[in-house]
Parts: C-alpha cells; sequence; structure tokens
C-alpha cells in the first residue's frame, strides 16, 4: 500500500501537487466513458459547502469534456436515514438542476452507505473513482473499512475530501482512501481554489487515466508540478 499523504488547509502548492501525484499513481483501466460517482453530506452544517460543489460540478464536467465524456452520479444524505442515489447524467445543466434542488438537513452521517452503494453499483458496471466530500463521520470505523477493503481489491480508489479538522473524520477518511489506493485531502471555505482543482483531476483522471492527467497538467499550474515531479 502506497503512503497516504495528507493535504491540510494551508496546503502548499506543493503538497496538492503531492497529492495529485497520488491520483496519478492510481491503476485506471480503459473505458469509452468514465464513471465517477459524487457523494456528498448534505446534513445541516454542509449548506455552504454544498452550493459551492454545485459550482464545481460543471467545472468537473468542463475538464474532461475533450476526452471522451463523463458519466457522473450524485449521491447524497441528509436528515434521518434520508439516502438519495441520483441517474447517472452525463450533462452538467442537468446535474446542476438537481443539485439545487437539495436542502442541507440535520442527521447523521451514512458514509457507510455511499461506500455500499459504490461496491454495488460497481459490481454491475465498473466505477472509476469515487468522490467523497463530507465534514463528519460518526459511523464505526472498522465496518466502513471493510466495505473499503473490498472496494480496494474491485479497484475503485476512493478521493476523500474533509471539510475542517474533526480529527474522527480524519482518521476514517484517510483509512478509507488507503484501503482503496486513493487518497485524502483536508480544506476549508479558504481553499475552494484547490478544492476545484482537485475536483477536475479526479474527474480527468476517471476518464483518461495518467495520460489524460499529464495533458492537463499542461493547463494548470498545480498539475504542472505533479507532472514535473513524476
Amino acid at each position: 500500500m502506497k503512503k497516504l499523504l495528507d493535504v491540510a488547509a494551508s496546503s502548499r502548492p506543493s503538497e496538492v501537487a503531492e497529492f495529485l501525484k497520488q491520483v496519478a499513481r492510481t491503476p485506471a483501466l480503459a473505458i469509452s466513458r468514465g464513471r465517477l460517482i459524487f457523494a456528498l453530506d448534505a446534513t445541516a452544517s454542509r449548506q455552504p459547502t454544498w452550493d459551492r460543489a454545485c459550482q464545481l460540478q460543471g467545472d468537473m464536467f468542463a475538464a474532461v469534456a475533450a476526452l471522451g465524456g463523463l458519466a457522473l452520479q450524485l449521491v447524497w444524505y441528509r436528515g434521518y436515514g434520508e439516502f438519495q442515489v441520483e441517474p447517472w447524467l452525463t450533462d452538467s445543466a442537468q446535474l446542476q438542476q438537481r443539485m439545487t434542488g437539495v436542502q442541507c438537513r440535520g442527521g447523521l452521517t451514512q458514509i457507510g452507505r455511499v461506500l455500499q452503494h459504490t461496491l454495488q453499483e460497481t459490481r454491475r458496471h465498473r466505477i472509476n473513482a469515487l468522490a467523497l466530500v463530507g465534514d463528519c463521520l460518526e459511523e464505526s470505523i472498522d465496518p466502513l473499512c471493510h466495505v473499503a477493503g473490498e472496494l480496494g481489491v474491485l479497484g475503485v480508489p476512493v478521493f476523500a475530501f474533509q471539510e475542517g479538522g474533526d480529527p474522527e473524520a480524519a482518521r476514517g477518511f484517510r483509512e478509507i482512501a488507503r484501503l482503496t489506493h486513493g487518497a485524502y485531502c483536508a480544506f476549508d471555505a479558504g481553499s475552494a481554489q484547490q478544492l476545484r482543482e482537485l475536483l477536475k483531476a479526479v474527474a480527468v483522471y476517471a476518464v483518461g487515466g495518467r495520460q489524460a492527467l499529464a495533458a492537463l497538467g499542461q493547463q494548470g499550474e498545480l498539475v504542472r508540478q505533479l507532472i514535473r515531479q513524476r
């Protein structure tokens, strides 16, 4: 297993490049269209980040437009056991319309259901990656690690993005990323641009693997730093 690198909210560009380097090292299967599950915590504390994600998902589609396209499935949870799986979409406008209709509500995390859904989905059709964005983890870590291990065996990396500095969430997100051969990144409200670049990189990886990520390096300084270090 590769050593997992934490990118803190105060990340320097070189540290973000190291995170991207982990993305580039993740094995990718060649398929005609990348399939990415985008899982978001929609509990009450998440409304500002949800609004930001509505903008970021359009950038994810735009980043892969020339590579043959991205199929993205939005998964979210909130309230008392409310867990929603949206249909697979290839159009950012349709996805944004669905996202803007969601209001965050109080409730406990359901990361276990996210991982189980991803496991079931990839057994039907190959999933290239899971991008998970949240700020808390209120579940027992051991069962999550069991499912994460299964995803790792099936070759589905989890790229876990944690808002804030909750230590239990950090520990769980790190372990999920490690077991799936993905990567972990922490961010806050002041690092929205870094989150934008990192999510774009994950989307590009999901569609075209390392070669496409190298091409993306011609367009952004963060990814250029990654390519220089390879």
